[in-house]
């Protein structure tokens, strides 16, 4: 029995593993490409001296246990604890390389949970900046229709401002139609009386020519020319009433007042054109004759013998009847002439009376 432990003893102390390795050639060279190698071998003999420190340490636990050598040599050899330490390494290792492949499957599991976490949170991130682009284009979206409804509301209230002054507007042009329509008829009736002649209408205005009683067609026989006026109304029924002088001589002027009192506005200019028919009716028969111009509002008549004689006659108020004729200056190329010798033999000549003395004179 002591053989075979002896024996086992030296089958476990191999004098192969017992050599000691011997580096002093790989310390010499320390060429850089023998590094490799000798790491590989050093590691493999690490290996082999940390079993033959395990068999060693074997040895002298059986020798601590053993109490004289007959012990040693009569007891049985102990099981190789090598054998049960290498099987519970190899299941450790296989334990290992299982949990390790477990993890590595639980890693691989836990990845492709963190690709889809990941890949959600992208599609999550993206959807809820959709949405916030659809919640900011909801509010713009919101604040154009606002807009819109207050451009509505304004359209529908200048539309019912645009209706009320279409109204309006429709209503002051048939109160004016009505008026033009009344106005024309006024007129119409009393052409006979104020023999009043209608030249023209518009929408507010018209053009009147008013005929003395005993005026006729010529000039030439001592009756007065017609006299043109204008008269236009607001939508207040106000009327404004415009004499012009034309070859009629009579004094320009401007007449306001209410359309009631229209008639009698027209009734005036004529009886103010009737009053003075004779003077008037002198002054458009000497038109024909003489070169003159007559200035009403400084009741001055001008007479041009020559481009370069020019005589001034002033005419008092009530001529012929209650007025004179007089000579106030004569000018010969610019200068004043002495009127004093000049004097028609009549004691109180007229118009007529002065001109054809004056185209006559030698003095002039």
């Amino acid at each position: 029995m002591a053989t075979e432990a002896v024996q086992a003893l030296f089958e476990r102390c191999d004098h192969v593993h017992l050599d000691l390795y011997d580096g002093a050639e790989h310390q010499e060279g320390g060429e850089a490409e023998l590094m490799v190698p000798y790491l590989t071998e050093s590691r493999s003999i690490q290996k082999m001296m940390g079993r033959q420190l395990f068999v060693l340490d074997d040895m002298m636990q059986l020798l601590e246990r053993l109490e004289s050598t007959d012990q040693l040599l009569n007891e049985p050899c102990p099981p190789n604890p090598g054998n049960e330490a290498h099987r519970r390494w190899k299941a450790l290792k296989s334990e290992y390389k299982e949990g390790v492949q477990e993890v590595e499957t639980l890693i691989s599991t836990l990845q492709d949970r963190m690709d889809k976490l990941h890949h959600k949170r992208n599609r999550l991130t993206h959807l809820v900046t959709a949405l916030e682009k659809k919640k900011d284009l909801s509010l713009q979206m919101g604040k154009a229709l606002q807009t819109a409804h207050n451009a509505l509301r304004v359209c529908e209230g200048q539309l019912a401002q645009l209706r009320a002054e279409t109204d309006a507007s429709l209503d002051r042009l048939a109160d004016g139609q009505h008026l033009r329509e009344a106005l024309q008829g006024c007129v119409e009736e009393t052409q006979g009386v104020m023999q009043c002649r209608l030249l023209s209408v518009g929408s507010s205005e018209l053009c009147v020519e008013l005929r003395p009683h005993s005026c006729g067609s010529s000039s030439s026989s001592g009756q007065l020319e017609p006299l043109r006026l204008t008269v236009t109304w607001s939508p207040d029924d106000h009327f404004h009433l415009q004499v012009y002088q034309g070859t009629a001589g009579l004094l320009e002027e401007s007449i306001k007042g209410h359309l009631s009192h229209l008639s009698a506005a027209l009734l005036e200019v004529m009886q103010c054109y009737i009053s003075q028919r004779e003077m008037l009716t002198e002054i458009q028969a000497l038109h024909s004759r003489f070169a003159i111009d007559w200035r009403p509002g400084q009741r001055l008549l001008v007479f041009l013998k020559t481009a370069s004689r020019v005589c001034n006659l002033g005419v008092e108020e009530g001529y012929p009847s209650k007025g004179t004729a007089t000579l106030i200056s004569v000018r010969r190329d610019g200068e004043l002439v002495d009127n004093a010798v000049l004097q028609p033999p009549q004691k109180t000549p007229s118009l007529t009376e002065w001109l054809e003395f004056l185209s006559s004179s030698p003095y002039i």
